[in-house]
């Protein structure tokens, strides 16, 4: 089973320790080493200060920071969770993941929102009403793109390594996002909401147990059925024990490994985890332990 491990890039409050390319070039070498397939990274440009004082946080823009992570290793992927395409125009994301593509050798995974902070979309003069139409029409735009050649009397070069574009993964727990994913994406990736209020506060559909995981599988199977999709649909989710490892929670390997094999039975077929540490050297003895405890448990990429 695949495994994505966030990169702490969200933690500007300590300053150089991860917020800088040493510490994304160290994390990204310890996830490899460690056995995790990808690593991530989110998407916040210009989050509202009432977001941020009530649990949001900042980020480095996705592609930059990954641009670094891809310099320092060779093999680990190299995955954007979630990009808001919404807020960008859809030609210059479709150039900006070909040029990672093509630097990294193949190795970009798009993880794709339609986002959620209506303050964010103002601030950036993006309209909010309409995301998610604009952002399936992006997503065809992409792979249009991608697929080379002229389009009304222009080129973009160079195309992605991968052929057709890095792969798609669509975030999000409704069922408008699970419908966007079997039409246009390759992947699903929801992720836990615990309390309502974390539901409500994204916009997004409540995620709380493992049943209501495998409904919404079973919704997607229903719609793969109905358009004719004959591509297996990869469910990529977060194991509800380490929902908050980012931050100050622990985690045990007996709870985390029960939990995925009871996830794995609801449809989850790949994971996305947050690990605990306020140090490179806290995360990476985190890291270790999640590779030689869960990983080389599970069966890693």
């Amino acid at each position: 089973m695949r495994v994505s491990v966030g990169l702490p890039t969200h933690r500007v409050d300590l300053g150089d320790e991860f917020v800088s390319a040493d510490g994304i070039a160290e994390m990204a070498l310890c996830a490899e080493a460690c056995g995790f397939d990808a690593v991530s990274v989110t998407d916040h440009p210009r989050p509202s200060d009432r977001w941020l004082a009530t649990g949001g946080h900042h980020a480095l823009d996705p592609f930059v920071a990954l641009s670094f992570a891809a310099a320092a290793t060779t093999t680990v992927r190299l995955h954007t969770n979630l990009l808001v395409l919404a807020y960008r125009n859809p030609w210059i994301s479709a150039h900006g993941a070909a040029t990672l593509d093509r630097l990294s050798g193949g190795r970009v995974i798009l993880g794709i929102g339609a986002g959620y902070l209506e303050a964010e979309f103002d601030a950036l003069g993006v309209p909010f009403d309409d995301r998610n139409e604009r952002t399936d029409e992006s997503i065809r735009i992409l792979q249009r793109a991608w697929a080379g050649g002229s389009i009304d009397g222009t080129t973009m070069a160079p195309e992605p390594v991968q052929p057709g574009g890095p792969p798609i993964w669509i975030g999000g727990n409704s069922k408008r996002a699970v419908r966007r994913a079997v039409e246009l994406g390759d992947a699903w990736t929801p992720f836990p909401t615990g309390p309502a209020k974390v539901a409500e506060r994204t916009r997004t559909a409540s995620l709380t147990t493992p049943d209501e995981l495998r409904a919404m599988v079973a919704y997607a199977a229903q719609h793969t059925a109905t358009i004719g999709r004959t591509k297996p649909l990869d469910v990529v989710f977060m194991p509800y024990s380490l929902t908050m490892a980012g931050r100050e929670l622990t985690w045990k390997t007996d709870e985390v490994l029960e939990e995925i094999g009871v996830l794995r039975a609801s449809g989850m077929t790949a994971m996305s985890v947050m690990l605990p540490g306020d140090s490179r050297a806290e995360l990476g003895d985190e890291m270790k332990r999640f590779g030689e405890e869960v990983i080389a448990e599970i069966g890693g990429a």
